[in-house]
């Protein structure tokens, strides 16, 4: 693991430990490691050793892969230039936490579409019509329709000059709500 990368990772840790509800104390009592370090490890002050970064992975219930890959996501900037050819682009490139693409034309994907999470449908230019929970949704420029995860849906372009902007949490993102916590 090189020092840019090490350093990325704190964020990624800080994230991880956050999104499960525990505290620095709490890591330490699972991973062994000292709350001092561990914070030194968030704040970018210290670089794990890969026998400790597998040890604060388990802590925090996940794998050092998947702390590396939150790592690789973690303040990255990146610009996409416009495309003007129909079809389908990608807003953001890599894996990271977001996905978003846009359809550009006359868009007839002939199929149902399921997700694990939530994600926004935002109509740039042009009409879409939405088939969703049984139900017709037809949007036009401007209109905005949101699906939490796991609802069934399909969609088409209505007219030539269709821009629609999808936006949802990445599929290799856990975001369901645990109503239970």
């Amino acid at each position: 693991m090189d020092e840019k990368e090490a350093l990325r990772v704190g964020a990624a840790v800080r994230r991880r430990r956050r999104t499960l509800g525990l505290t620095l104390a709490a890591v330490a009592g699972r991973s062994g490691l000292s709350v001092p370090f561990l914070s030194q490890i968030e704040n970018e002050r210290a670089r794990p050793s890969p026998r400790s970064l597998h040890r604060v992975a388990e802590a925090l219930e996940t794998t050092t892969e998947r702390l590396r890959a939150a790592a690789d996501s973690a303040r990255a900037v990146d610009v996409v230039r416009a495309d003007d050819e129909d079809g389908v682009r990608r807003l953001v490139r890599g894996r990271h936490q977001l996905s978003a693409l846009e359809f550009i034309g006359e868009q007839d994907l002939g199929r149902e579409f399921q997700h694990r999470n939530d994600e926004v449908m935002y109509v740039v230019e042009g009409a879409v019509e939405v088939e969703a929970e049984g139900r017709a949704h037809r949007l036009g420029r401007g209109d905005t329709l949101f699906l939490s995860g796991g609802v069934r849906h399909r969609w088409r372009a209505t007219v030539p000059a269709t821009r629609l902007l999808v936006v949802s949490v990445a599929e290799h993102i856990d975001a369901t709500y645990d109503s239970r916590r």
